[in-house]
């Protein structure tokens, strides 16, 4: 079995994401789809494997694109429609893998070549409403 290390950027803060719940649990099963260098299957593929017709996959990307999550692929590069995760979201078979394309995306980023995440400031999560009178059962 494989290893897998997934970013913490994106999941540690999925909480937080300004979207709703339908896009942020597609997410998960775009990260778990995701390929070797972010790439993801057709919306053909994905409708079929997530039960749904090829809209609803079209809605529940659009607030991914948004947040630079997703990434669409530049005007000379389509030949269909083709996706990929922003390397700051994908999974890596390795720390040191993940490391390296966290430097490249960083630089990337810094040159205009990459577009940086598009996501809420970190701030620690709202206590909840009223207090709560927890108690150990």
């Amino acid at each position: 079995m494989a290893l897998e290390v997934k970013s913490p950027l994106v999941g540690d803060r999925i909480w937080a994401l300004p979207i709703g719940g339908a896009p942020v649990k597609f997410l998960q099963y775009l990260v778990f789809r995701s390929e070797a260098g972010g790439a993801l299957p057709s919306q053909r593929q994905m409708a079929v494997e997530y039960g749904v017709k090829p809209p609803t996959i079209s809605a529940l990307m659009e607030p991914l694109f948004e947040l630079h999550i997703v990434l669409r692929p530049q005007a000379e590069e389509r030949g269909g429609n083709t996706y990929r995760l922003h390397p700051l979201a994908r999974k890596y078979s390795s720390m040191e893998e993940m490391e390296a394309a966290f430097r490249q995306a960083f630089t990337d980023m810094r040159a205009g070549r990459l577009p940086s995440l598009n996501l809420p400031e970190n701030q620690v999560a709202p206590p909840a409403e009223g207090e709560r009178n927890l108690r150990i059962a």
